[in-house]
């Protein structure tokens, strides 16, 4: 008969068998590729010493194949719960050195119970994917597996913020997850996502490429859009999920965590005073505008390398979490186009669901014109910014710092989408369109039939902005709540936002809307 103490050991040494993964070989094989496993991972994630692991001793329980014989420690996955930043956090890795890391029926079934315990508990989730895809030998009971996840994730979304971590492959229908996740962060040179592979797009299309060229991180970082974060290692992206979850609130019934800062609520920036180019032509770097605002100058920007021309970023307001829109006027004079509207809609859609204010500092000229924009739907992709602006219903503040044009003006957190409060410069231009372009319409037949029409459009040019652009025929009609010295802009959004901190708005009761995707 067994003592307490020999049961004791057999399981020290059951754990200890588990946790050596596919074995040395096998790890030492996913370190000379510069990844770290599962377990490295999950230990580099949490706070040390607070991760509880949960159905350490599953087993699949396949028989096709051969596949009887066959252990596979954990099942292909590392789950459970722990802390981050001192904050209960849920999170599974995928654990590549057994067996790929493939997703079969109880793989699947053990990262559904640590979402479902993230999602009752109302804490984050955080999945780690390295994975060779689904379990061929298990069949549609690996496919049901990769259902079971992907409805979760559409449950949660909006109740927990859920966060993906891609380090190593991620094909076919693993792909789907992330994609309904928040974030993804990508490692470079060792990371890729595609939904069919190299091999098989030159079987059926003849096209050649690369796992990199098709989908490594700067690809999906650059070209795609999928990805919002593209790391040097596994250390770095896990460093950048911790940094994330810091601005997050748990669950969507929850404030984001305030942090303490030593940057004075009221200091003035005499240096945004002379930051607008005098030259309307000429652009400048709108990151510098939000350093200059935020606490320490600190932002933390998701899709950093994707549709430049508008600027999505984490930063805090004494302490406290928002989320910033801007228009890039250094890449494409800061406007609007099918990828930026998407990239600026989807983050304006998370901030509203976990409780985060938005400011957004606007300089946009318009809507990008031309064919393959008009072609592309820049119709039904612009529309989910006035959709998503006007749907948000945390504290909204806006600051135009100079151009703020046509159906952009209104598209960017206008008075009229239900912006709490807009602050403009004295730089701001608020009009139909830019003076050029209003004056050869209202003005034609007197610059056609002028002497000089060369000097009679200057002049009507000259007009038009003395009548229009100028931020005072706005706040005349109250659509600026108050123009003011750049240098306060800081003072100013904070007085705003402590006012706004107990905002209460609601929605008229309906299942959900149709938003133009």
């Amino acid at each position: 008969m067994s003592t307490i103490k020999d049961n004791i050991t057999n399981l020290l040494e059951e754990e200890r068998k588990i946790e050596m993964m596919g074995g040395e070989a096998q790890i030492e094989k996913q370190h000379n590729k510069g990844k770290l496993t599962a377990r490295e991972r999950i230990d580099l994630l949490f706070d040390p010493g607070t991760f509880r692991e949960i159905d350490k001793f599953v087993k699949h329980r396949c028989t096709n194949f051969g596949m009887e014989k066959k252990e596979i420690p954990s099942d292909g996955v590392v789950t459970g719960h722990g802390l981050i930043n001192g904050r209960p956090v849920c999170a599974f890795a995928q654990d590549f050195t057994a067996r790929a890391g493939s997703l079969g029926e109880m793989h699947a079934a053990k990262i559904c119970k640590v979402m479902d315990m993230a999602g009752k508990s109302g804490v984050p989730f955080v999945g780690i994917n390295d994975s060779g895809g689904a379990r061929i030998q298990e069949g549609v009971d690996a496919l049901k597996g990769y259902g079971d996840i992907f409805i979760r994730n559409s449950r949660f979304s909006g109740v927990i913020p859920q966060i993906s971590a891609i380090m190593g492959p991620c094909a076919g229908g693993a792909v789907y997850s992330p994609a309904m996740t928040d974030f993804i962060y990508m490692v470079k040179n060792s990371s890729f996502m595609f939904i069919t592979g190299p091999d098989v797009i030159r079987a059926v299309t003849g096209e050649i490429t690369t796992q990199e060229e098709l989908g490594g991180a700067m690809s999906h970082n650059v070209k795609s859009g999928n990805a919002h974060f593209a790391c040097d290692s596994d250390a770095d992206a896990i460093d950048g999920i911790r940094e994330l979850l810091s601005f997050l609130p748990s669950n969507n019934m929850e404030e984001p965590p305030r942090k303490p800062t030593n940057d004075a609520p009221n200091r003035l920036a005499p240096e945004l005073d002379s930051i607008i180019p005098d030259n309307a032509m000429m652009g400048y770097d709108m990151k510098d505008v939000i350093k200059t605002i935020v606490d320490d100058g600190y932002m933390y920007e998701p899709h950093e390398y994707y549709a430049k021309n508008i600027i999505i970023s984490f930063a805090r307001l004494d302490g406290r979490t928002v989320g910033i829109i801007a228009n890039q006027p250094i890449v494409l004079a800061g406007c609007l186009d099918i990828d930026a509207s998407d990239k600026a809609s989807r983050f304006i859609r998370f901030c509203d669901s976990f409780n985060i204010p938005l400011l957004t500092i606007v300089d946009v000229p318009g809507y990008l014109p031309g064919t393959h924009q008009e072609w592309a739907g820049i119709i039904r992709h612009g529309a989910k910014l006035l959709w998503v602006y006007s749907e948000a219903t945390v504290p909204k503040l806006t600051v135009v710092t100079r151009k703020n044009y046509g159906g952009s003006y209104i598209a960017m957190s206008s008075k009229h989408l239900g912006a709490d409060m807009i602050f403009a410069w004295p730089s701001a231009e608020i009009a139909v369109m830019g003076a050029k372009g209003a004056a050869n319409v209202i003005y034609r037949s007197e610059i056609n039939k002028a002497e000089d029409p060369d000097a009679m459009r200057a002049k009507k040019i000259h007009e038009y902005e003395e009548l229009f652009n100028n931020p005072y025929r706005a706040a005349e009609r109250g659509y600026v709540d108050a123009i003011i010295r750049p240098a306060e802009t800081r003072a100013r959004l904070i007085d705003a936002l402590q006012m706004l901190c107990t905002k209460s708005e609601s929605l008229p009761p309906k299942k959900h809307g149709n938003i133009p995707v």
